[in-house]
């Protein structure tokens, strides 16, 4: 199979990121020739709310690709679009999350579709935005998906939004694939440092909520959940990510709950040697989402053996099997989450949850082998449209 594969890659960061270069990575593994084009830049400065786009990791994840495409600059799309022409490729994979994207991606897929025989294949991270979802959200995602012959989601939620926005496509769902690869364990007594640099006893358990704190997140939940849970034990909140909201809000959110001195707010993003240290500091992961499709933090932390607590939102719970490798509860309650961070505690659940993550991953249960089959899948059965 030739596949050209576009989609963001080292030096940007993110799940995305991450995402594609792992996909790239595996396909050719499995012997397809793929090409991989990525992007010159991503958003202009003004429209990125973080403090960069780059990856800071000493030990970034690569795989080689050219660097092309503009989402800014309609030229540029050109230039991609002729290059993949003369790649002749059985499949091309666009990657869609945003409404950003809209223009360039309806444009090169436009083009795609008139000038080469190529099969137009669409990854949905989401179909429409975490925290939107309102009329325009979905017209966007009508204007760029229209022009695919088939299409790739990590959610059922995810794959009856698409069959609403575009009845009768050719949509596949799939597991969002595994991230233990950046799961590398370095120094060992890092983590030990950390917990000393924070002022956390040995006695105290350590809560970690990870990755970019927006608002679809519901920090405020754990939050309000910490005072319930420090009424049964000696527990620390770390919250470890680049805040893409105020973090003051949550700072005063901390105050006014009375659990200030049980709360740590690391403001930054983590690059890849430092994620071993925070993942092994933590005792658990709790992820109490408002909204959400999936989510790469579940499988980062799987890939370190991290049992999980989170919300029943999008198919985090097609992930995290409530009782078998973490807990679920109701979103927005807090009661319930303090409820179950106490039960994984008194009931001891780390080993038994810890054992089944081991066993699916030895299972290959999230294994890039599944995508990159679908991919096979699709160029064999699927017809351009």
């Amino acid at each position: 199979m030739k596949i050209c594969v576009v989609g963001p890659t080292y030096p940007y960061r993110g799940g995305i990121a991450h995402y594609t270069t792992l996909l790239v990575r595996h396909l050719r593994a499995a012997q397809h020739t793929t090409r991989f084009y990525s992007y010159t830049r991503q958003y202009p400065r003004w429209l990125f709310p973080g403090k960069t786009d780059k990856d800071p990791s000493a030990t970034p994840l690569r795989e080689d690709c050219e660097y092309v495409l503009d989402p800014t600059n309609p030229l540029t799309w050109w230039r991609l679009c002729r290059r993949i022409r003369a790649d002749n490729p059985d499949i091309v994979l666009l990657q869609w999350w945003v409404p950003y994207w809209t223009p360039s991606l309806t444009m090169i897929s436009r083009w795609l579709k008139k000038h080469t025989r190529a099969r137009i294949v669409y990854i949905c991270h989401n179909v429409v935005p975490h925290d939107g979802g309102g009329f325009l959200d979905r017209r966007f995602a009508m204007t760029v998906l229209r022009s695919g012959d088939a299409f790739i989601v990590h959610s059922e939620q995810d794959l009856h939004r698409l069959h609403a926005l575009l009845p009768g496509v050719q949509a596949y769902r799939t597991q969002l694939p595994t991230y233990a690869a950046l799961a590398e364990r370095g120094d060992t007594t890092a983590s030990e440092r950390i917990r000393q640099q924070l002022g956390i006893a040995p006695d105290v358990a350590v809560i970690m909520f990870f990755g970019f704190v927006r608002p679809y997140k519901g920090l405020e939940y754990l939050i309000q959940a910490m005072p319930l849970v420090l009424r049964q034990r000696k527990a620390h909140l770390i919250v470890v990510g680049e805040f893409w909201t105020s973090p003051e809000f949550y700072e005063r959110y901390a105050r006014e709950y009375g659990v200030a001195d049980a709360v740590t707010l690391i403001n930054r993003y983590v690059p890849n040697e430092e994620l071993g240290p925070f993942f092994e500091l933590a005792d658990v992961v709790v992820l109490p989402y408002i909204s959400a499709t999936q989510s790469a933090v579940v499988q980062l932390a799987y890939g370190f053996g991290m049992p999980v607590i989170t919300t029943r939102v999008g198919g985090l719970h097609e992930v995290v099997h409530d009782g078998v490798s973490g807990l679920v509860v109701p979103p927005q309650d807090e009661q319930a989450l303090a409820a179950a961070i106490e039960r994984y505690f008194a009931e001891n659940l780390a080993p038994a949850f810890r054992a089944a993550i081991r066993e699916q991953q030895q299972q290959q249960f999230f294994g890039w082998q599944a995508l990159v089959a679908l991919l096979e899948q699709i160029n064999q059965t699927v017809k351009r449209s």
